[in-house]
């Protein structure tokens, strides 16, 4: 499908100025060569915001979206339902009449991040994001958050509106009949004298760089931050004998002595370019060695682990160790934890693991 035959959306952060929608909507559909028609339009808002979305724009008899479609009517399939206009609410579902204080913006974040994910889960779209309206932040997050999930075919833009237009109440696009206004000072002005222009942002796209995780609908803005960080940041393990821990980038985790071990053999084998194992095709003399190594050769443990592995590695010995060193990683470092898990390979009754770290990042201490 070419980007000619996806569904068009226009989404926008609104305030106190709804302007911004017709205005942009005119740059989109009357103001450039190459005329870009939505056929959905969504707007994310305060309650006043809202409010005022529906009366100014939507109000069937003097609601300055339907005069813009009625003047150009290029716009008249584009739909503009109030359901559309998406509302910033706290943390008990009330809507916020504003975003004064640092919790107002986390919310505000959130049902941006949430909205944003939701518009491009669909790969049959095409997403147009304005970050004229609002206040400051919530155009910074609107940027934001389409720079975590966009597709190539979604961009990014600015309404610039001539003076005295830009500031002027009453004016929410040039329309196709030119009339006069007046300044809040009363002075007159002609519409035809208006400028509207279309400043369209570039922006770094990384959802293609992402793991599946940093894009789960489960996650808030911060959370969704914090993914990406984790994952563009350099993976670097280093392995602790002395303090029986491992060292994933900026987090350290202890593992008890025998897991420690097991992960420890893994790195090692990683470290030293080693394929991924079968269990029923190595000797365990190598996890043994190292066991003795945390432990001490006398120990208990270490006589009972060797006995047991003494005919190989047993399956659910080897399994559950597996599962049980990678369920302490993602509990520990969470959406960090992938590029340190003891990966599986290949299909379930033939699968080799290993670590899936260069040899380069990894240190053994």
């Amino acid at each position: 499908m070419t980007n000619h035959d996806k569904r068009k959306i226009l989404l926008a952060v609104t305030g106190l100025s709804p302007q911004i929608v017709t205005e942009t909507l005119y740059a989109l559909a009357v103001g450039q060569d190459t005329p870009w028609i939505p056929d959905e339009i969504h707007l994310i808002t305060s309650c006043e915001g809202a409010e005022r979305a529906r009366l100014s724009l939507l109000d069937p008899a003097a609601g300055q979206f339907h005069a813009l479609c009625r003047d150009y009517p290029q716009l008249a399939t584009a739909s503009f339902p109030p359901d559309n206009i998406h509302l910033i609410r706290d943390r008990v579902g009330q809507p916020l009449g504003d975003i004064r204080t640092p919790e107002d913006n986390a919310l505000a974040a959130d049902t941006i991040h949430a909205v944003v994910r939701a518009l491009t889960a669909d790969p049959d779209t095409e997403l147009h994001v304005s970050i004229a309206g609002g206040r400051k932040t919530m155009g910074f997050y609107l940027g934001y958050c389409l720079s975590l999930v966009a597709r190539p075919q979604d961009r990014l833009s600015h309404v610039l509106v001539s003076e005295p237009f830009e500031s002027l109440p009453t004016f929410y696009y040039p329309p196709a009949s030119p009339c006069l206004l007046h300044t809040r000072d009363g002075r007159p002005v002609h519409t035809a004298d208006a400028r509207i222009m279309l400043a369209e942002i570039p922006f770094v796209r990384l959802r293609t760089l992402l793991p599946t995780a940093a894009l789960s609908p489960d996650l808030s803005f911060g959370e969704a931050v914090a993914a990406t960080q984790a994952h563009l940041e350099a993976v670097q393990l280093t392995v602790h004998f002395a303090g029986r821990s491992l060292q994933c980038g900026r987090k350290s985790v202890p593992l008890p002595p025998q897991l420690f071990a097991l992960y420890a053999w893994f790195a090692i084998l990683a470290r030293d370019g080693a394929a991924p194992i079968r269990y029923t095709r190595v000797d365990p003399a190598g996890f043994l060695e190292l066991y003795g190594r945390v432990i001490g050769r006398d120990a208990v443990d270490w006589e009972k682990t060797s006995a047991q592995l003494k005919e190989g590695f047993p399956k659910e010995f080897f399994e559950q160790k597996c599962a049980k060193i990678n369920g302490i990683l993602r509990r520990e470092l969470g959406l960090l934890a992938p590029p340190y898990l003891i990966a599986r390979h290949g299909q379930r009754s033939h699968s080799c693991h290993g670590l899936d770290v260069a040899p380069d990042k990894i240190l053994i201490e």
